[in-house]
């Protein structure tokens, strides 16, 4: 049986791995009083004797955990933004190469994608990393989410009916500094970040990435070789599906996926102007559901193992 400890385990996202982790007879949990869940003394030994750390903390507060874990041969899982362009942590998407996921299967430090970032890089990375797209395309990028991907906070003011100006989309990061910009550039090899616009909307859970490509800026690319490209990349990936190319008018709903660890890509548009589009479970394969996916790889378990697939 593994020892698995959840550092921060009063948010969102260590909230739902708690629950996740509370059904699989395999792991043990290691639970911290109430009282000592700040004291590092007391999470230093937690660390010490987990098989698989998950860091559910603010930023600076997972860099204090790795340094209290300094020594160990625990498994340190990240879900804040602090590693995840760290060269000596592993990215924990698995799905986008052969060395993404052999440094999650061999790995001690392992960095849990960013939501929104997610969406981008799996759409990104395949058409970069094949060549059909320039590492210097000028890339935009529109995310639509749920609001449970604000934190607990968030959530309650969502929830309060006495709330007002909560009713409708609101847009925000417009000061271009997202905390996901950083790996949105960096993971896919980027010479630039995107421009981010990224919107939080009145539903609880589900997310829609979108990258619209002017066609005349790849002169020679068709919708059906980016569809192409898709369909090579996650061929055999269990939690990412490629849909084949739509030149149809449709609605995509963002919630699509909610309550899923899945992800579905596609391409939609036609041969001026098309809409690159990544939909799934913020809290899923964007949150808790890519740490799950990562702890089952990091231990040599079924890497679907607890995960919502259908």
């Amino acid at each position: 049986m593994w020892n698995v400890f959840i550092d921060g385990s009063a948010g969102t996202t260590g909230l739902r791995i708690a629950e996740r982790l509370s059904e699989r007879t395999e792991l043990n949990i290691l639970r911290l009083p109430e009282a000592q869940r700040k004291s590092p003394e007391a999470r230093r030994q937690m660390l010490e004797q987990a098989d698989v750390a998950f860091l559910c903390l603010p930023d600076d507060a997972a860099r204090e955990s790795v340094a209290l874990a300094e020594g160990t041969d625990t498994i340190l899982i990240d879900t804040s933004t602090a590693h995840r362009t760290m060269p000596d942590w592993a990215y924990g998407f698995a799905e986008l190469s052969d060395v993404h996921r052999s440094r999650i299967c061999s790995g001690k430090r392992l960095a849990v994608p960013g939501c929104h970032a997610s969406g981008f890089i799996a759409l990104v990375y395949p058409l970069v990393q094949s060549g059909l797209v320039p590492a210097d395309f000028p890339f935009t990028c529109f995310s639509l989410t749920g609001y449970s991907g604000g934190g607990k906070k968030m959530i309650a003011q969502y929830e309060d009916p006495a709330e007002q100006g909560l009713k409708s989309p609101r847009q925000y990061g417009t000061g271009q500094v997202h905390k996901h910009l950083p790996e949105m550039q960096k993971i896919p090899g980027l010479v630039r970040p995107p421009v981010f616009s990224p919107v939080v909307a009145p539903y609880y859970s589900g997310m829609q990435v979108t990258v619209p490509l002017q066609m005349h800026l790849l002169p020679g690319v068709t919708p059906q070789q980016i569809a192409e490209v898709y369909a090579s990349q996650y061929a055999n990936a269990k939690l990412v599906k490629a849909l084949p190319y739509s030149g149809e008018n449709t609605f995509l709903a963002s919630d699509s996926l909610s309550g899923k660890d899945t992800m579905e890509v596609g391409v939609y548009g036609n041969e001026e102007r098309l809409l690159l589009v990544s939909r799934f479970d913020n809290l899923g394969k964007g949150a808790s559901g890519a740490a799950m996916q990562c702890m089952n790889l990091a231990l040599g378990l079924a890497e679907t193992a607890g995960l919502v697939t259908e």
